[in-house]
Parts: C-alpha cells; sequence; structure tokens
C-alpha cells in the first residue's frame, strides 16, 4: 500500500516536469518535499508502473554538403595544418550559433599562421553567398599576397 501512495507522488512530480524527470530527479524533488525514500526503490517503482522519461533526440545540423554534382577542388592542403607565415594558407568553415531568433549560421576565414580571423559572416541560411561575404571580407582586411591557399571542407557552398 505505501508504495501505491509514494507512486502517486511519484506520478505527480513526473507529469509536472512534463514527463521528463528520471528516477534522480523525481528521487530529489521528493526529498525537497519531505518524503524519505530510497532512490532505487523510486527507479523500480517507475519501472514497473511503466513511468518512463521522454528520450530527446540530440538536435544536428549538418554545415557540410559533400555530396553533390559541383566541381570539387584537389585538396592540396593534405592534412598538412603548418603554415610558415602569415597569409599563406587560410582555413575556412561554417558553424551553427542558437539566439534567441533561432538558429544562425557562421562562416569564418582564418589565417592557419596566426590562426587570426580574417572575415566572417551570418546568416539565418545555409547559402553559398554566406561563404563568399565572409571570403570577401578577408580579402578586402588583409589584402594577402598571390599563391594564397585558401582550404575548405568541400562543402557545396
Amino acid at each position: 500500500m505505501a508504495d501505491l501512495v509514494l507512486l502517486m507522488h511519484i506520478q505527480d512530480i513526473f507529469e509536472q516536469s512534463r514527463e521528463t524527470y528520471g528516477s534522480y530527479r523525481v528521487h530529489a524533488e521528493l526529498a525537497e518535499q519531505g518524503l524519505r525514500c530510497g532512490r532505487k526503490r523510486v527507479a523500480r517503482l517507475m519501472q514497473e508502473y511503466n513511468v518512463q522519461p521522454k528520450t530527446r533526440q540530440r538536435f544536428r545540423v549538418i554545415t557540410t554538403d559533400s555530396n553533390h554534382k559541383l566541381p570539387v577542388a584537389p585538396n592540396r592542403l593534405n592534412q598538412e595544418f603548418t603554415a610558415d607565415r602569415p597569409d599563406q594558407i587560410w582555413l575556412t568553415d561554417i558553424t551553427y550559433v542558437p539566439t534567441a531568433e533561432g538558429w544562425l549560421y557562421l562562416a569564418v576565414v582564418m589565417d592557419l599562421y596566426s590562426r587570426r580571423i580574417g572575415g566572417w559572416a551570418m546568416s539565418d541560411s545555409l547559402h553559398r553567398q554566406l561563404v563568399i561575404a565572409a571570403l570577401q571580407m578577408a580579402i578586402t582586411t588583409r589584402r594577402p599576397p598571390p599563391g594564397l591557399l585558401h582550404h575548405s571542407d568541400r562543402g557545396s557552398q
């Protein structure tokens, strides 16, 4: 009988958590409310009565689309990430940043020698103009000499 009373408290806490709390958090909440019981007992009751939290699927944004039919430049860097002087090799990549308004994409151009960001651009959509804007900013601010090697992950942008 005591298990059924405890189960009612467990289900109440579980529902208030929008069905996200597992046995550890439910147990902590019970203790905070002054109800003493073992965590293993809470876990057993939750399992017996199928009070299981929803599992969240990880959010994943894929920024590199290497499966495209556009022409691809040869990989001249070939995993040799060293430079002897500034503005000899630039690296480019895209990432995404969570904001209050939603996800934004950030494209950056970094000098391999100094690790300095020479250009960047942000957008709410992933398109080639984003990368072009970052590269144009880097060219304008850094003015690289002839012979610069520009390396990217070879995505469609």
